[in-house]
């Protein structure tokens, strides 16, 4: 880049000679039909310089400028240069490798009666060289025979190994699985940022090997159960991830992928009013795959952990916490039923509609992990254990906080 100081070396060259031009003019015979009079001649004299030297200092800033955008530019090249150098891969082609590396693994299923009738249609995705399959319960759960299809147009029968009703999960089974069809890698949900870029695969309205993209909208969602649960209420799966991109009837089971190919979700869910996409959709978490597919492949079922107690169903108001006399955060336990870990662990329930005054326990922690609401203890047990293990729980009572351990039973 040139230096300004040089810049100003050339304007003060540039006024000297303008000067001396100008006393040299000064000096000669002065042509009457040129200039009236000798004061008018000096006069103009002094104007022209004053031009010139405008111009002659605007053209040098221009000349600064253009020099200054051009190293700017050179740089932003290098920069793209570099990144190109580096392995950089604009965001379209990221896509288009993600969906020409994924679709072979996803699959359309087709779900039929006893008598041969359809009754609907599904995505899934293949989970490992086993053939086993990753879908939704829902999408299987009324099946008397099931067909897959692969992108390549290669069918296959399939049986179901296990499904689970609280997480909508459920694996079937094919005998082979086609030559260019790899597994899908799982990645890990619990690093899933809100903004994130995901993509979405599967088989809307029978349109097979579709492709979607978005982003996610929130996470630490919770879907219900389709079962009730003993004693009435259902249970909840918590980390459900909310998605805008387009999930419809047909996506159900398909895998949710990040930009590196991984399946972070299994498209579960849209909320709507019309039967189709309206930009909020649901997908259970890759790591509830992780804890839970292994166990359908292995057992047909999974088995939660379990405390036996019911929670208040909605989050207490400020006033209504400060009127109780109970801190912000934590679980308040309506009742606890019969013969089960709550029960055996001393847990006192009280449903507050009844028009007693006396309190139900206030769980404020898990093993030292603070709960806000029930979706964190929920979070914690359907994640961090397993049945038959003990945990701390830390719970106010009375206004005394203590610490009572309970050894979790198996989800009836």
């Amino acid at each position: 880049m040139k230096s300004p100081r040089k810049y100003r070396y050339l304007l003060f060259f540039s006024l000297f000679l303008l000067t001396a031009v100008a006393c040299q003019l000064a000096s000669s015979s002065i042509i009457p039909s040129q200039l009236e009079t000798t004061e008018a001649t000096q006069l103009n004299q002094d104007e022209i310089v004053a031009v010139v030297a405008a111009t002659v200092e605007a053209r040098l800033a221009e000349t600064a400028v253009a020099s200054l955008n051009a190293e700017n530019q050179a740089a932003l090249t290098a920069v793209q240069d570099s990144n190109k150098g580096n392995g950089s891969i604009p965001l379209q082609d990221t896509f288009i490798n993600i969906y020409n590396k994924a679709n072979p693994a996803v699959v359309h299923i087709f779900v039929f009666d006893g008598e041969g009738f359809l009754l609907g249609t599904g995505s899934g995705f293949v989970f490992d060289s086993e053939g086993n399959i990753v879908t939704n319960n829902h999408v299987v759960e009324n099946a008397e025979t099931l067909e897959v299809v692969f992108a390549s147009g290669e069918r296959r029968f399939a049986q179901i190994a296990g499904t689970d009703v609280d997480s909508d999960l459920a694996v079937i089974t094919v005998d082979s699985l086609p030559d260019d069809v790899q597994p899908l890698p799982v990645g890990d949900s619990s690093q899933l940022q809100e903004g994130q870029l995901v993509v979405v695969i599967g088989n809307p309205f029978g349109e097979t090997g579709s492709m979607s993209t978005g982003v996610i909208s929130a996470l630490g969602r919770t879907i219900e159960s389709q079962r009730i649960a003993q004693g009435g209420g259902r249970f909840s799966l918590p980390q459900v991830i909310q998605t805008d991109a387009a999930i419809n009837p047909g996506n159900s089971g398909g895998p949710l992928l990040n930009l590196d190919g991984e399946v972070v979700g299994v498209n579960s869910a849209i909320f709507t009013r019309t039967g189709a996409n309206s930009g909020v959709g649901f997908s259970i978490p890759s790591n509830a795959v992780r804890n839970i597919v292994p166990a359908l492949i292995e057992e047909g079922a999974y088995a939660y952990p379990y405390m036996g107690i019911s929670m208040y169903p909605e989050v207490f108001s400020l006033g209504q916490l400060e009127q109780l006399g109970l801190p912000p955060n934590g679980v308040y336990v309506t009742d606890v039923l019969t013969n089960t870990p709550a029960d055996e662990a001393g847990l006192i329930g009280n449903d507050l509609s009844a028009g007693t005054n006396e309190l139900g326990d206030y769980i404020r922690a898990i093993d030292g992990v603070p709960v806000k609401s029930s979706d964190d203890l929920l979070s914690y047990l359907v994640f961090e254990t397993v049945p038959g293990q003990t945990v701390a729980l830390t719970i106010l009572r009375n206004g005394e906080e203590i610490t009572l351990p309970l050894t979790l039973g198996e989800r009836p």
